[in-house]
């Protein structure tokens, strides 16, 4: 065995492995764990360019991984926001926020973007409109609030062009004065798309900026112990305009987060063309074990979101939802994508549960496996891969339901799960533990009683493991 490149001793160290529990060092080489144990045995492989590391008995853990963040496109804000994180009162955000006016330069924003919450404040509200604008006469000002209101004060309201002809967007609303000009709130009722057009209007950061900023970001991640992360895409995130800066970053050795990314639909209306189009230029596993392509997700079509705004009342999805997911789910599949769906309401749920069945019962009848460039599988286990297919996905989204559901639906949706994990992959296995850990208690519980032995078999078949796996973690 060669010298290991890294040794760290005298740390008390949770392995996971229920064999041994805890060690005290550990010896890596080439990015891979090369003995674990105790001081004295790990210190003996050490060499003359071992670098060592005393944890002074420190607890250590695996790495985290964050199964859906914005991490590329947060990257590339990152270095302009203020964060409120943690303040304990208004007074402390305020004084805060004067200090980044003074030195933000024209034409920059200055920016907090979520991450807190009036209730954490010792006077339990949110700073007015006038007092944005006392401290911000000239600079922008906005100030995101979870997903139902952006404050902008009066030279932010100038910098984007909102007025009074200014017409308020489907599902969000801009307060007006008496006037009817816009007073700066803006509300999601419960589209939170004006909340992300208005942030999108402010200036970005140039190339090289971005390349810092998104190292900034990832230190942060790695700070909190996070080294990898499933990318959800997002809105205003063009592939693959906005991704040149964590592919750069990547080419020169810089990512310090293994990132695996999804791809969201970024046009009501485009979404099979855009689909359609990024399937021609990239392919799920496409990459390597620091950054990797991961699938469709979270957004495939623009009429099946809900939002999360609990202050409003529940969206009805349009009846135009079915068609339009149908026809993406369907090329999905013809392409062998894996895809993420997020979904708040019980009633999104069951409809996208609906749909997606429907599109690909719709593929198996027409041999939609035939167009992908994977091997092509057996019949038997074709049809055994749509079946796990499906239930991984149902577990999957079926699991994004918010605390507003009933306790009695939570346990109609345990009972279901458990009767259809007997069909579910190993993989999908991986999906639920990622989301919840009652989740995957209900998923092992489900196939050890009923169908251990057959998702086994089933999950070596390396030809259909990558398409039917709805949120694959970064290797």
């Amino acid at each position: 065995m060669n010298s290991p490149d890294l040794i760290l001793r005298n740390a008390r160290i949770a392995t996971l492995d229920p064999q041994q529990p805890e060690a005290s060092a550990v010896a890596i080489g080439g990015g891979r764990f090369l003995a674990v144990g105790d001081d004295d045995e790990v210190m003996r492989l050490s060499g003359a360019a071992t670098h060592v590391i005393d944890g002074r008995g420190r607890r250590v853990i695996p790495g985290l991984i964050d199964s859906h963040i914005h991490v590329i496109r947060g990257g590339l804000n990152y270095n302009l926001e203020l964060r409120w994180d943690g303040l304990p009162s208004l007074a402390d955000a305020m004084r805060r926020l004067k200090e980044q006016v003074a030195r933000t330069p024209a034409p920059q924003w200055v920016r907090v973007v979520g991450g807190f919450t009036a209730h954490q404040f010792a006077e339990k509200r949110l700073p007015t409109l006038e007092e944005l604008n006392a401290v911000a006469p000239d600079t922008p000002v906005f100030i995101l609030h979870l997903y139902d209101r952006a404050l902008l004060n009066r030279a932010a309201l100038r910098a984007a062009g909102y007025d009074r002809n200014t017409a308020d967007p489907p599902g969000g609303r801009i307060e007006r004065d008496a006037n009817g000009e816009p007073t700066g709130l803006l509300l999601a009722a419960p589209n939170a798309l004006l909340l992300y057009s208005a942030l999108a209007r402010g200036p970005k950061l140039p190339y090289d900026y971005q390349l810092n900023s998104t190292r900034h970001f990832m230190r942060e991640m790695n700070r909190l112990g996070v080294t990898s992360v499933i990318d959800a895409g997002g809105g205003f995130q063009n592939y693959p305009d906005d991704y040149q800066v964590v592919q750069d970053l990547h080419a020169q050795g810089q990512l310090t987060l293994r990132i695996a990314y999804n791809l969201f639909t970024q046009k009501p209306k485009e979404e099979l063309a855009d689909f359609t189009r990024w399937s021609a230029m990239v392919a799920p596993g496409q990459g390597d074990a620091m950054y990797r392509h991961n699938g469709a997700g979270e957004m495939l079509v623009f009429s099946a979101a809900d939002f999360e705004d609990f202050r409003q009342p529940r969206p009805d999805l349009p009846p135009g939802m079915e068609p339009d997911l149908e026809a993406v789910v369907r090329l999905l599949v013809e392409k062998r994508w894996p895809f993420r769906m997020h979904a708040t309401y019980d009633e999104t749920i069951g409809r996208l549960w609906t749909c997606s069945r429907r599109s690909t019962a719709t593929c198996r009848s027409t041999d939609c496996t035939g167009s992908s460039t994977m091997p092509k599988p057996s019949a038997t286990a074709t049809s055994n891969a749509w079946r796990n297919w499906a239930a991984a996905s149902r577990f999957s989204i079926a699991w994004r339901t918010r605390a507003n559901t009933s306790s009695s639906a939570l346990d109609m949706k345990r009972r279901n799960a458990r009767r259809r994990s007997s069909a579910c992959s190993r993989w999908a296995c991986r999906s639920a533990r990622a989301r919840t850990p009652r989740a995957w208690r209900a998923m092992i519980r489900g196939m050890r009683s009923t169908g251990w032995s057959r998702a086994r078999r089933w999950a070596g078949d390396a030809s259909i493991r990558r398409p039917i796996c709805s949120t694959a973690q970064p290797r």
